[in-house]
């Protein structure tokens, strides 16, 4: 009797289709303790889950790895969601990862679902309730662990971008049981104080478990209540708090927080020397301006011999004098030429003229005698003529 021999090949890619061909196997949910975590360059992360009895090989690739909201560390207990099937070429069996939680997550995600939606009903979430950022803050409070690298961090960075101001670390606990309380009792302490412009309260990343601080409901009062602005800065750039709801501002991680919280002294010194220049350059400009006024006015020949001015108006005075002395002079003639015409007029009028033709005027007792009856016989008369007066008297009248 013959048996088929197959290759290592044959054998890996019948066992791969057996395995796809089961539906259990198509999607389920492991759960397990992280252990010989590593992630590649190429953005694939390789992990074994472990219980006390068994591993499983996982592999996570980078299209579903960049939707995992914390990063695994071994140790973690998680459940993964993923489908088991071989490798052909290991010929080993191994879960294909699509998803990736902490174990009891599911609790805590609640309880967070829950406080959220109650502080956001009160108005805590509001944006007419943000604080603006102080632009140059002098003081600075980081409310934080005084061992973490997140404080290292944040101080250099503070300490590079700003050195003019200072930096103050008030400690607290950021994880456990006792960091809520800490950390709201060190945001009332600066407040009562008034020991700085800015706040800023976090810690570096970690589980969910590792940043449940921050969603504390104590904490969220005392950031609200907090009459200094206040920057949350937790965990890696996925994670969000409570803490990050209530804050002035959010940060993603405790680096970004510090690079929020103060300008760059480089960018400001760059940004003086532009207006430096940029004053220089109008400065200059209107010293331009100034100085091509002041060759104008240098040129011109009144301020360099002033009595020119006086001599020019004197000249027009002169001319404008002449000017009235021609118009009174045509004026008079004209005035004179019609008093002669109106003089003519009048004395071909007058009763002289008629006295010098061989006429006389008799005036008697009651005036000029125009009528035979304006006189009586006797009455004494006064003839004037040409070139004097004659006296008469009335013998008879006809």
């Amino acid at each position: 009797m013959r048996y088929p021999v197959y290759s290592v090949s044959q054998l890996n890619s019948h066992v791969k289709s057996l395995l796809d061909a089961d539906g259990t196997l198509s999607g389920l949910f492991i759960r397990g303790e992280v252990s010989n975590y590593k992630q590649y360059p190429s953005g694939h992360h390789y992990f074994s889950l472990k219980d006390p009895e068994g591993t499983v090989r996982c592999v996570m690739f980078k299209r579903e790895a960049m939707s995992l909201r914390f990063r695994p560390q071994n140790g973690m207990k998680v459940i993964a969601f993923g489908r088991v099937t071989v490798f052909p070429r290991d010929g080993a069996y191994q879960l294909y990862v699509s998803t990736l939680t902490p174990d009891g997550v599911g609790d805590l995600h609640a309880a967070f679902e829950a406080l959220k939606a109650r502080l956001e009903a009160e108005g805590l979430f509001r944006e007419e309730h943000k604080k603006p950022i102080p632009r140059f803050p002098k003081r600075i409070a980081l409310v934080t662990s005084p061992a973490g690298a997140a404080v290292r961090d944040m101080i250099r960075i503070l300490g590079a971008r700003w050195p003019m101001g200072a930096v103050y670390v008030v400690p607290c606990r950021v994880q456990g049981a006792e960091a809520p309380g800490e950390i709201a009792g060190a945001i009332g302490w600066v407040n009562a104080r008034k020991a700085a412009d800015l706040i800023i309260t976090g810690r570096g990343g970690g589980s969910m478990e590792d940043l449940w601080c921050f969603n504390d409901e104590r904490v969220a009062r005392a950031i609200y209540a907090s009459e200094i602005p206040v920057i949350s800065a937790v965990g890696h750039e996925p994670d969000v708090t409570i803490a990050d709801y209530v804050a002035d501002l959010r940060a993603a991680t405790p680096s970004n927080g510090a690079e929020l919280a103060v300008p760059d002294q480089n960018e400001q010194y760059e940004r003086l020397n532009h207006l430096s220049r940029r004053m220089r350059k109008a400065v200059e400009g209107k010293l331009g301006e100034s100085r091509a006024l002041l060759d104008r006015a240098a040129k011109n020949r009144l301020l360099r011999d002033p009595m020119t001015w006086v001599e020019d108006r004197r000249t027009l005075l002169d001319r404008q004098q002449e000017r009235l002395g021609y118009a009174l002079r045509g004026t008079l003639e004209g005035r004179r030429r019609e008093a002669a015409r109106l003089a003519a007029a009048l004395d071909a009028m007058s009763p002289l003229k008629v006295l010098g033709r061989g006429y006389s005027i008799a005036k008697g007792p009651r005036g000029i005698v125009g009528a035979v009856g304006d006189v009586e016989t006797g009455d004494a008369l006064e003839l004037r003529v040409s070139d004097g007066s004659i006296a008469c008297e009335v013998k008879g009248k006809k």
